[in-house]
């Protein structure tokens, strides 16, 4: 069986979702895309030969009856348009942030269940080759109990999406409670909650405005880097969201009781990092050249998907689908739990709450 697909919104991610699924028609096809502005969903059918597009969910839905319905307009709209899939029998995808707030989370979360449907969010770093690998060497002990994490999470204010955020004092992200925080950090957490099993661990949270202000208006307010630390019982996690760092990494190093792993999201690299094993000066000539075999075999074994074809940006995306779709199909439990969905949109709130009160300090 081959699950009918529909697509809710025709930005530049819904491209993402169509490609992808196009690779994969034993699980699933497109049968139609729908934005509330026509040309973009005319466009987005014509470029990937979708079969039919509308500009009205009710009327999509009431035709093309979809299995399972991508929510991937911006978050503002994502509870109403989960409401409308679900109450016509549809699964649902929905794209990050999943929406403005906690509560409106827990109750996307329990309108889906309640209706016997399934939900996963867009998490798709959590499917990254680097991030499946340091979960199968977790799993298998090599690195002991994790300890603490560090995610970092970088990002470019002069590309594409900065570009607009910043060109545009009404660009929805600045109608977000955490702004562009709230539009990304949600990467950053997931990755760490994945290593504290507490339910609500501690948070501790800050955020400043390193760029010059020189609009006069909500793009100055605009907060662009962004700390946070989470305790657990057994672990703990430090989170850096940074504008102006460069490069933009994007890692996740896992500090655990025998070895140290460091994830690299854009390399993709997973490499081990020991303590010497030799005594005295020999013992500290050697690590960095047993780091840079490791570094070369990772070289080497990314040329090998690359000769696959096997080695593209949305490989995360592909692989939660997948799974996700398969989900669907046997019955089982989605991907990512709605408890781990929930997990991380608290997580997101205390941080906004915290990083609002100490943007109100500092301006009185």
């Amino acid at each position: 069986m081959s699950l009918k697909v529909a697509i809710v919104g025709c930005g530049k991610i819904a491209d993402g979702h169509v490609e992808e699924i196009g690779k994969m028609p034993d699980l699933a096809r497109v049968v139609a895309v729908c934005d509330l502005e026509p040309l973009m969903a005319e466009q987005l059918a014509m470029r990937y030969a979708v079969p039919r597009h509308y500009s009205d969910l009710g009327e999509l839905l009431e035709k093309e009856r979809p299995d399972v319905v991508h929510v991937t307009t911006p978050p503002q709209s994502h509870l109403e348009i989960t409401r409308l899939a679900v109450d016509a029998g549809c699964h649902v995808y929905v794209e990050k942030p999943l929406t403005l707030n906690h509560a409106d989370s827990l109750r996307l979360v329990e309108l889906v269940e309640k209706a016997g449907r399934s939900l996963t969010v867009g998490y798709t770093y959590l499917y990254d080759p680097p991030a499946v690998a340091v979960r199968e060497i977790v799993a298998s002990g090599a690195l002991g109990e994790p300890v603490h994490v560090e995610s970092f999470f970088g990002y470019d204010l002069a590309g594409s999406f900065g570009s607009a955020l910043l060109g545009d004092p009404g660009h929805w992200v600045h109608r977000l409670p955490g702004k562009l925080f709230h539009n990304n950090i949600d990467h950053m957490l997931n990755k760490a909650l994945e290593f504290i099993e507490d339910e609500a661990p501690e948070v501790a949270a800050f955020a400043a405005t390193r760029r010059a202000h020189r609009f006069g208006d909500v793009r100055d307010a605009m907060a662009d880097e962004l700390r946070v630390l989470l305790r657990g019982r057994k672990t703990t996690a430090y989170g850096t969201f940074s504008s102006h760092a460069r490069p933009a990494a994007h890692f996740l190093r896992v500090y655990g009781t025998r070895r140290t792993l460091h994830a690299d999201f854009v390399a993709r690299t997973v490499v081990f990092e020991d303590a010497p094993k030799l005594p005295s000066a020999i013992g500290r000539l050697l690590p960095a050249f047993r780091t840079a075999r490791r570094y070369a075999g990772e070289g080497w074994h990314n040329v090998v998907r690359f000769a696959r074809s096997d080695f593209h940006f949305f490989a995360g995306l592909n692989r939660l689908l997948r799974l996700y779709y398969r989900s669907i199909l046997d019955g089982g439990p989605p991907p990512i739990s709605g408890r781990e969905i929930l997990r991380v949109s608290a997580a997101m709130e205390e941080v906004f709450r915290q990083v609002a009160l100490g943007q109100g300090k500092e301006g009185s």
